[in-house]
């Protein structure tokens, strides 16, 4: 159970260890610039149960995961290991999903994260907020090696107005 622990600590350890997110061509960043991944991560749910089969772990109920200036909260999620046994494979955040970095947030229905690609999906009414501005789509896929981020399905924005300048 100890070495499940620790390797459902350092799955998640990377999934707040995320780089600016930028839209693609409209430099839309998210949140703070540079994550300290040496900083502890807090889980808190109301529930955890581990699957002994293939070792995957479902935290249900009122999920927060956080690492310094970063908070991911959602309805469960499950963490699922590799098929060989050694680390995680991807994450899946299901039910009122919502990353925050500094002052920026981005919220959906669900989201995944695949490790080994870099890849988070979110998907399900993504709405990103930051500095008083929204962008949203049906699904925002992002590639936090790159830090590129593609919004798609019919995208909308809204934007200040001029305030009479």
């Amino acid at each position: 159970m100890r070495r499940l622990t620790f390797v459902i600590l350092f799955g998640l350890t990377a999934l707040v260890h995320t780089p600016a997110l930028m839209a693609q061509g409209t430099g839309v960043s998210f949140g703070v610039l540079q994550t300290d991944t040496s900083q502890p991560v807090d889980i808190t749910s109301d529930n955890m149960s581990v699957n002994q089969e293939d070792g995957s772990a479902l935290l249900t109920g009122s999920v927060l995961i956080i690492q310094g200036e970063m908070r991911l909260s959602a309805d469960n999620v499950l963490v699922v290991r590799r098929a060989e046994g050694n680390g995680i494979e991807r994450l899946e955040a299901r039910g009122n999903v919502l990353l925050v970095s500094g002052e920026d947030a981005a919220e959906a229905r669900e989201a995944d994260y695949t490790i080994e690609s870099g890849t988070v999906v979110m998907r399900g009414d993504v709405l990103l907020t930051q500095q008083g501005n929204t962008l949203g789509a049906e699904q925002m896929t992002v590639n936090i090696t790159t830090g590129n981020a593609t919004l798609s399905g019919r995208v909308r924005t809204t934007l200040p107005g001029s305030g009479g300048n």
